[in-house]
């Protein structure tokens, strides 16, 4: 994979202590294959989330300019991104990171909680076959990397309103990778990377220390249990507030550097900052009718 170094970090005063001064990290660029869906036929037609109004209208034409504006930044950044195609009928197919989970050239396939979206699955297993992907079919319900995050070498694993938990079992047998299940508990967040996002691969701390994979999260949408397993395990994560949750800001996509998030989530862009993260604004507000945002719209193919 690869990877682009920023200037050297500045200084900024630490708010908490007198006079200390903290250096803000160096962030390198890695450079990412995504797969996305052109939202021709996007609508809001059924409910299968707290965001969808089927009562409400929506703007196709206004929903595909927004998607075009992340896929021209994905491409000015210097990622790549494959297209599958639109299907008439299934208006939820623009979110391509329910579409599996892919990684180390292993396409895990997806199999959809709700039978509105089932019909995805088959063309998802079909364009993974066309490109060269290691299928597997999926024996338990799981909604891909809607639900299931690599953090360094762990895969945080989402459940509670869509993958089963029996899926986050299959996941480690078919990966060989540890997998540390997180419990959501607040139906807005559905799906694990509307409450989670994952900033930095990096793994590992001095002296034996606990994992620094760079994450940020928003702690109400978890069960105490989990909120327990990231502060083990991230204390160094940006935790984010309610209304940057709410406008759907840990629904963003980051390469290390650059994190894409909702322009809504000015409290967020100011955390990221401090970390040395540049936070990139795109909006997606049309999508976001149907319970998507910007990570949603991108899956990770990872050889």
């Amino acid at each position: 994979m690869s990877t682009q170094h920023v200037p050297e970090a500045s200084t900024m005063p630490e708010a908490a202590a007198a006079g200390a001064t903290a250096v803000v990290p160096e962030r390198n660029q890695h450079l990412r294959r995504y797969l996305m869906c052109r939202p021709e036929h996007f609508t809001v037609s059924y409910r299968i989330n707290p965001w969808m109004e089927p009562a409400r209208p929506t703007d196709t034409a206004l929903a595909v300019r927004q998607w075009q504006a992340l896929y021209d930044t994905y491409l000015e950044l210097g990622h790549q991104v494959e297209l599958i195609d639109p299907i008439p009928g299934l208006p939820d197919m623009v979110y391509t990171a329910n579409g599996g989970f892919v990684l180390d050239g292993i396409a895990y396939g997806p199999k959809f909680r709700y039978p509105e979206r089932a019909a995805e699955a088959p063309a998802f297993l079909a364009w993974f076959a066309a490109n060269g992907f290691d299928v597997r079919e999926p024996d338990e319900v799981n909604e891909g990397e809607g639900d299931f995050l690599l953090a360094g070498d762990t895969i945080l694993a989402g459940s509670g309103f869509r993958s089963a938990g029996a899926s986050h079992r299959e996941l480690a047998r078919i990966f060989g990778r540890e997998v540390v299940p997180l419990r959501l508990v607040d139906p807005r967040f559905y799906h694990l990377d509307t409450a989670l996002a994952v900033l930095d691969p990096v793994v590992g701390a001095a002296n034996g220390g606990p994992e620094r994979a760079g994450i940020a999260y928003l702690a109400e949408a978890f069960d105490a249990e989990s909120i327990a397993v990231l502060r083990a395990r991230y204390p160094d994560a940006i935790v984010v507030d309610r209304a940057d949750g709410a406008v759907f800001g840990l629904n963003a996509a980051s390469d290390g550097r650059h994190v894409l998030i909702s322009p809504r989530a000015t409290g967020f862009a100011r955390q990221l900052r401090e970390r040395g993260y540049t936070p990139v604004p795109v909006d997606l507000s049309e999508l976001l009718l149907g319970g998507g945002g910007i990570k949603c719209c991108t899956l990770e193919l990872r050889g």
